[in-house]
């Protein structure tokens, strides 16, 4: 994959977080690519929805896994601008993804390389790749600006 690919697949799910934060909700947005081609898109909805698993995350990977018939997501990339939760690095195993690329680290919540590194617990069947940092800046920039505006 080429750099100038990464960073199209890291600003079409910051264009969801955009989406996200417009509505109110945490700006997190995603999208799972599956041989080029996006076939999920997601961004956080938990409010708007009333329902607690509405991330971003589970919102692309279950358009992704209706888009192929499958509960598998076999050789696809997760593209996601702020760092899983437990519940969604939970999901990303279960559908098997191949690799998760996302942009921002979350200290407090995260759950790949903070919190209880779940990919790291040897109860985990399947570990995708991880890949961090392209659109980092951007993503961290628009959710301080969302919290700031909270406060």
């Amino acid at each position: 994959m080429t750099l100038d690919t990464a960073r199209h697949h890291a600003a079409l799910a910051l264009d969801l977080a955009r989406q996200a934060a417009a509505l109110g909700e945490v700006p997190v947005g995603a999208i799972v690519v599956h041989k080029g081609t996006v076939i999920g898109r997601g961004h956080n909805q938990p409010r708007g929805r009333n329902d607690p698993t509405a991330h971003a995350e589970i919102m692309a990977i279950r358009q992704a896994c209706a888009a192929l018939g499958s509960d598998r997501l076999t050789g696809c990339d997760l593209w996601v601008t702020l760092e899983p939760c437990a519940m969604c690095a939970g999901a990303i195993a279960h559908a098997r993804i191949a690799r998760l690329h996302y942009a921002a680290g979350d200290p407090k919540g995260g759950a790949v390389e903070h919190g209880p590194r779940l990919f790291h617990q040897p109860t985990v069947l399947h570990k995708p790749e991880v890949y961090t940092g392209v659109g980092e800046q951007e993503a961290a920039a628009l959710l301080r600006a969302f919290f700031a505006e909270r406060r």
